[in-house]
């Protein structure tokens, strides 16, 4: 239907997560609109970002510099580390502007069903951070079978260290219906109650 230049552009937009084949073709049309300039900006933004974005050699979150602006400000707190799976979870944590500690991203979960193991995240470089600085780990997995036997796992390697292992709550959010919340979140809501 479409001819080979224009079929591989929407193939490449359809391996985006989340993007369908009906949004690949209008971004790939609307990739053929604009500019010549604009559209080598664009390629070059892509290029740009592949090649200079890295893991921070401390807590693996994605930087262009080394370390990352987080682990080199002396004003965080070096006590505590929050553990995520994915950089997008340091931004969400960021935004709070709450906490002020330190940050680990593991860089996904363990998930037998998807063949990823302790192995495949970065629970090692996690473990070699651990010292007598350290207070708490705060384990900020999602609340998902995975994310919560990923925490699981890394609790049970950090307690021998003697390192205070923390679970963010995890419950109904600020809005929400009691009448529409499933009994799992409910649950996590009552656990995690607080003296007000």
């Amino acid at each position: 239907m479409y001819f080979p230049s224009l079929a591989k552009l929407i193939e490449e937009f359809e391996k985006m997560p989340g993007i369908g084949h009906k949004t690949a073709v209008r971004l790939a049309f609307y990739i053929l609109s604009i500019s010549d300039d604009a559209a080598r900006e664009f390629a070059q933004a892509v290029v740009d970002a592949k090649s200079r974005i890295k893991c921070c050699s401390v807590c693996q979150d994605l930087t262009d510099t080394d370390p990352c602006q987080v682990c080199s400000n002396p004003k965080r707190d070096r006590s505590v580390i929050c553990v995520v799976e994915n950089p997008r979870d340091v931004i969400a944590m960021e935004k709070t502007r709450e906490y002020t500690g330190l940050y680990h991203v593991l860089h996904g979960v363990i998930s037998p069903m998807d063949d990823k193991g302790p192995e495949d995240i970065k629970i090692k470089e996690l473990l070699s951070r651990i010292d007598e600085n350290i207070k708490e780990v705060i384990m900020a997995t999602n609340p998902t079978v995975e994310g919560e036997a990923t925490a699981m796992y890394i609790s049970r390697l950090l307690k021998p260290m003697g390192v205070k292992v923390t679970r963010i709550a995890h419950g109904l959010p600020v809005g929400a219906d009691l009448e529409y919340a499933d009994e799992v979140t409910l649950t996590r809501a009552l656990e995690g109650r607080r003296e007000i």
